[in-house]
């Protein structure tokens, strides 16, 4: 291990400790990568309704770590905590984030399990057989 000069005091006097990936960090709201069991785009957590994907998660790993992203609205947020509570998994609002990220919520655990699929696909919302309403122009033009 190197020895450590003036000049690494104060560069870590300024700038903080020394982080490995910190973009990854921010990214996945204050946790590694290798770390995530589930993660959920803002979209996805504005959508009505919760994702069965993460209570089933929940429910299987009850040492888990809910990451919430405290920028988006309570309404949204809500159902994902209540969700954890219940299961008895600790849930964590992380509001001061440095850079924007695209990530609404993360299902973590405080050590690797390189999961290599982390992202929730997007649910059919035309699940209830309903025919999806075409523009008023597409029904006169006859176009799909």
């Amino acid at each position: 291990m190197a020895k450590k000069d003036v000049n690494d005091y104060i560069e870590q006097g300024i700038y903080g400790p020394k982080e490995t990936n910190p973009e990854e960090k921010r990214r996945f709201l204050g946790t590694y990568r290798e770390r995530v069991l589930l993660a959920l785009t803002k979209k996805q957590v504005m959508e009505k309704g919760t994702y069965p994907e993460i209570e089933e998660a929940l429910q299987n790993h009850a040492d888990a770590l809910m990451i919430v992203n405290g920028k988006l609205a309570y309404t949204a947020l809500s159902p994902y905590t209540k969700m954890a509570a219940h299961y008895g998994v600790h849930a964590k609002r992380v509001t001061n984030m440095d850079k924007k990220t695209d990530i609404g919520l993360v299902l973590a655990k405080e050590y690797p399990v390189n999961k290599e699929r982390i992202f929730i696909e997007k649910q059919n919302n035309n699940q209830d057989g309903k025919e999806e309403k075409k523009p008023w122009w597409k029904k006169i033009f006859s176009l799909t």
